[in-house]
């Protein structure tokens, strides 16, 4: 069984604000970040759910006023990061920047590799199959981001490269105030479990398990975001956490991933999925399971799912 590190609930902040200039909002199981630059501008970083760009619009308007982002930037191209992504770049007519090894997920070319229902163990990792897996096709506004290392109209971030979860997974950081949006890369909810989505359980967990690839890769991705000593952690799954604890909790997943992340069996747990710029190369063989305990366990996860949509939307 995966455990979490529990978080202290004083060092679980709010999504609205995060930081000087970082609002958050959250999308029935997903967050979204908006960054404000000194300039005035702001960015968008990730695209949450489909269905989505409703909430996103009146959210954008509340915290950064009627004008569109300048650009969005992505932390990867899974659907639960993407969902609203056209329509959002069709209306905003804005670039998305993204991780080159990302762009055939963004441009029609690959799917992502199958998820592994058996990575995790709650029933949103049941219903992993059900997951659509892309690709999607953003057209011309897609742009690769800088080798330099910097965000594109966001003076003071740095994109931090953190594979694993996906193959071009990336990770932004403000040096200033040591402010880390993750992405995936790690989370502060089980993902794996309806319940705790729900309720927003506060835990440290790894990167959402039925969706990563690449385990050996993710591991050294959160140590290499441990060693950033973040004063504040903006996941893509869960709640911040902020505070002098936060970075200790962070070091402390990453010196017991194996223990607190890497699942014990599933497809990708000890073999990797293999991926370049053109997509897929190739994928372990799947692990064979019940398949009535799938089928109920997507069943249970449908329903979950729909009352944390609910339930998001009721709140909104």
């Amino acid at each position: 069984m995966i455990e979490g590190i529990a978080l202290p609930s004083a060092d679980v902040g709010a999504l609205e604000p995060v930081a000087e200039g970082v609002a958050g909002l959250r999308i029935a199981m997903v967050n979204v970040y908006g960054v404000r630059a000194p300039c005035g501008a702001w960015t968008l970083v990730d695209a949450g759910l489909y269905f989505s760009a409703g909430r996103i619009h009146r959210w954008a308007e509340r915290n950064f006023g009627g004008a569109p982002p300048q650009s969005i930037i992505l932390t990867h191209g899974h659907f639960d990061h993407i969902g609203s992504l056209r329509e959002l770049v069709d209306e905003w007519d804005v670039p998305v920047w993204a991780h080159g090894l990302e762009f055939p997920y963004l441009t029609g070319r690959s799917k992502y590799p199958p998820p592994d229902p058996f990575a995790g163990r709650g029933a949103l990792a049941f219903m992993a199959p059900l997951y659509p897996r892309g690709p999607i096709d953003v057209g011309d506004r897609l742009r690769a981001l800088p080798d330099d290392g910097t965000v594109p109209g966001l003076p003071g971030w740095r994109w931090i490269p953190t594979p694993g979860h996906s193959p071009g997974h990336v990770s932004f950081f403000r040096e200033d105030d040591r402010v880390l949006i993750a992405g995936d890369a790690f989370a502060t909810t089980d993902q794996s479990s309806a319940s705790a989505v729900a309720a927003q359980r506060a835990e440290l967990h790894g990167p959402p398990p039925y969706y990563t690839c690449d385990w050996d890769a993710a591991g050294r991705s959160v140590d290499r975001l441990a060693g950033l000593l973040p004063s504040v952690m903006a996941p893509g799954h869960g709640r911040p956490m902020v505070g002098p604890d936060a970075a200790g909790a962070l070091q402390q997943l990453a010196e017991n991933f194996d223990r607190y992340a890497r699942p014990v069996r599933g497809r990708y747990a000890h073999t990797p999925a293999y991926a370049n710029e053109n997509g897929v190369v190739s994928v372990p063989p799947p692990v064979i399971g019940p398949a009535p305990k799938i089928i109920a366990g997507a069943a249970l996860a449908g329903v979950a799912l729909w009352a944390i949509t609910r339930r998001a939307r009721t709140t909104a």
